[in-house]
């Protein structure tokens, strides 16, 4: 299996079957997002423990795959980190997507680090880029305590 077939299958499986999808209780930050321009909403949950570190995280939403993807394997990689690490990772992310060529945080392991890579196809399309970002600058809406919702357009 080639590299390129491996990141799909990693964007149809987090699509299908996203992970930590739902509300949980006891959350003590949250931020909603939308892409109007092709409808995607989300909705971040997660609860910070006293010494900054992400106990829970879970998302609400619809849109297309690669939304709820980018959303699913998100609450993968940052469930357990500190906010410190989160808004590393967040940073690195949002890099590549847009950019850089890889990722550089020493933060993630090497299979956390394939399965956001999956995404940096997107970079290809610019209307998707908005679609594999959303949750993630919802996440930071939230780490804020932002009460905006987080748009992908004015």
């Amino acid at each position: 299996m080639d590299l390129k077939d491996l990141y799909q299958e990693i964007i149809l499986d987090h699509g299908k079957n996203p992970r930590n999808l739902g509300k949980f209780d006891n959350y003590n930050k949250d931020a909603k997002g939308n892409n109007p321009l092709c409808g995607d909403n989300v909705h971040v949950y997660l609860r910070l423990n006293e010494n900054k570190k992400v106990e829970d995280i879970a998302f609400e939403g619809h849109g297309c795959a690669i939304s709820m993807a980018s959303a699913s394997i998100m609450t993968d990689m940052v469930r357990g980190k500190e906010e410190k690490e989160v808004k590393e990772i967040v940073s690195d992310f949002l890099g590549m997507i847009k950019e850089k060529d890889s990722l550089v945080t020493n933060i993630l392991k090497d299979d956390e680090k394939t399965k956001l890579m999956s995404l940096s196809g997107v970079k290809q399309y610019p209307m998707r880029v908005k679609c594999a970002t959303l949750s993630w600058h919802t996440l930071t809406s939230a780490l804020d305590n932002s009460d905006q919702i987080v748009k992908t357009e004015e």
